[in-house]
């Protein structure tokens, strides 16, 4: 199975359906739902952890691998889930958060009953002979990344959330004890598996400090040893299946490491997904910030990746949206004003690249953050720990609201909206988070929601049909354009020229003379009311999308 055509669809169980109302969506809320997924004709479902869990961080915190967590439902659930997708061809892609598990885990609860063999399944240490942490590093969801390790006078390293405890990956049984849960999903059919935060699993054995003023990260992040545990897993697992698709969640990484994790000769990953082109909106490198998107800076970031991926055989994974990002089209086009048109244009820029995109439910039919007015209706722990911190160190409660309402990850978590009623279709009763905006925008009855869903199976289609879109080079085009981000791919003497305008206000784009006189087709155009021609004058109106196949 090549990975270059498919387009995988992304699933948050949590907020997709909720078959037996209890505010929570389920497995048999998919299974129920699967007609309308096969609608869109993706190939292969991502799907969030659903295995047991006490979310602290909604499922990323598992407490057992081989179990699915009963509010999403029982085995039997998801073996019919498997079975009910395979039908419609379409593949299943689990999330594995193989970094840490759960202090809930069977593993850590023996570690810290006194169990010497499971205590170096994690990195426990003892303070500093003055009494301080074992070093320096920061949990990504703020604070110290060290936390006490039962009444031992250790402590225990968690780099995500306190009860998130790393696992030590320099303890071969650790791996294997790993593989085996790859192997255990394998043979129930799953063919795809996305690696959560796996370049982070390479930490040095003695665990410094980081010098003062670096960025403590650089401790931990993309270790050549990285490498070789992708290599090892993929030999004892995933790799012995052809049709096997795989993504690494790559955390600050570069392009040399990431050519490195997917190019095929390796052995490695499929592909990787990458986040620098999503932080063009944070101030000075800082999420926790309001601030416009930097579109130089986005055009630089996506084209460096394109480019350097292309020229060193690696892989990118394609995406705008998913559940730790705020919706897309809040940051970087206008529900309010032109919603469809937006929608349209970013979901070209990406789906027309090269790499896999990927689709976050409800990117399909618009969906955009909720309009929440009150701290309480956020859940996300990342979200509340991020105002507590803006507010003690001087933001004032209103500002550090707004801040967290445009960064939130709990914007891209809000129920799926299939209808217009109260809980948007998702539930009978009022789910875990809340929807606010499904009067404009659901699956059963809006027009901007369809004719963004139609859009979105034009270009699915076009990937299949089109192998200059799954398998062509990519070259950049006029970058320095104020307005327009383009692009050319280029196979068999074809070309593609890709104009997508990220503005609210009409432009135009000078074509140059090769590019002229030869036979130019429009492939896809996200306004009707302006039809274009291949000329030396291209006039965009505002979101307007183009891309002219010319032979």
């Amino acid at each position: 199975m090549s990975f270059k055509d498919k387009v995988i669809y992304q699933i948050y169980p949590k907020s997709f359906y909720d078959s037996n109302n209890d505010g929570i969506g389920d497995l048999r809320g998919i299974i129920e739902k699967i007609p309308y997924i096969a609608s869109l004709n993706i190939d292969m479902i991502w799907f969030n952890p659903f295995f047991v869990s006490p979310q602290y961080d909604n499922g990323y915190d598992i407490a057992d691998y081989y179990k699915i967590d009963p509010r999403f439902g029982t085995m039997a659930d998801f073996d019919e889930m498997v079975a009910k997708l395979k039908e419609h061809h379409i593949g299943v892609m689990l999330d594995m958060v193989l970094n840490h598990t759960s202090t809930d885990h069977e593993w850590f609860q023996k570690a810290l009953a006194g169990d010497k063999h499971y205590q170096d399944y994690y990195y426990i240490r003892d303070p500093k002979p003055d009494g301080s942490l074992p070093n320096n590093w920061d949990s990504k969801f703020g604070g110290n990344a060290w936390a006490k390790f039962g009444d031992t006078g250790k402590y225990y390293l968690h780099l995500y959330e306190r009860r998130q405890a790393d696992l030590n990956w320099h303890n071969p049984e650790v791996r294997q004890e790993l593989y085996k849960v790859i192997n255990f999903w394998r043979e129930k059919g799953v063919h795809g598996f996305r690696f959560d935060v796996i370049n982070v699993t390479g930490k040095d054995e003695d665990l410094q400090s980081s010098p003062a003023g670096t960025d403590p990260k650089y401790m931990y992040t993309d270790k050549p040893i990285v490498q070789k545990y992708l290599h090892e897993m993929n030999q004892a697992s995933f790799g012995q299946d052809d049709d096997s698709i795989t993504v690494g969640e790559m955390s600050s990484t570069t392009i040399p490491n990431s050519i490195e994790y997917t190019k095929p000769g390796n052995e490695e990953l499929s592909m990787v997904f990458t986040f620098h082109h999503l932080k063009v909106d944070y101030k000075d490198g800082e999420k926790w910030t309001k601030f416009p998107f930097d579109f130089a800076l986005l055009k630089k970031t996506l084209n460096e990746w394109q480019v350097g991926m292309s020229d060193g055989g690696g892989w990118n994974a394609l995406f705008w949206n998913n559940h730790d990002q705020p919706r897309a089209i809040n940051r970087f086009g206008d529900p309010e004003h032109y919603r469809a048109r937006s929608a349209e244009m970013l979901a070209t820029t990406i789906h027309l690249l090269r790499g896999t995109p990927y689709i976050y439910q409800g990117e399909e039919i618009g969906m955009s953050d909720p309009d929440y007015t009150n701290l309480d209706q956020y859940v996300d722990i990342e979200t509340t720990n991020a105002y507590k911190i803006l507010v003690e160190n001087g933001t004032s409660p209103k500002e550090a609201f707004e801040i967290i309402k445009s960064k939130s990850r709990d914007n891209s978590r809000t129920p799926m909206q299939w209808d217009d009623s109260e809980y948007a279709g998702f539930s009978k009763v009022k789910p875990w988070l809340t929807s606010t905006n499904q009067k404009e925008v659901n699956v059963a009855d809006s027009a901007v929601s369809q004719e963004i869903f139609d859009y979105y199976q034009e270009l699915i289609k076009l990937r299949k049909e089109y192998l200059i879109i799954s398998e062509g080079d990519y070259k950049p085009f006029q970058l320095d354009h104020k307005q327009v981000f383009g692009y050319l791919r280029e196979k068999d003497g074809q070309k593609l020229l890709v104009l997508n305008n990220f503005y609210g206000k009409e432009t135009s784009v000078d074509i140059p003379a090769d590019l002229l006189g030869k036979d130019a087709e429009v492939l896809i155009n996200n306004d009707s009311a302006n039809l274009i021609e291949l000329n030396n004058e291209v006039k965009l109106s505002p979101y307007q999308s183009i891309a002219f196949l010319i032979k």
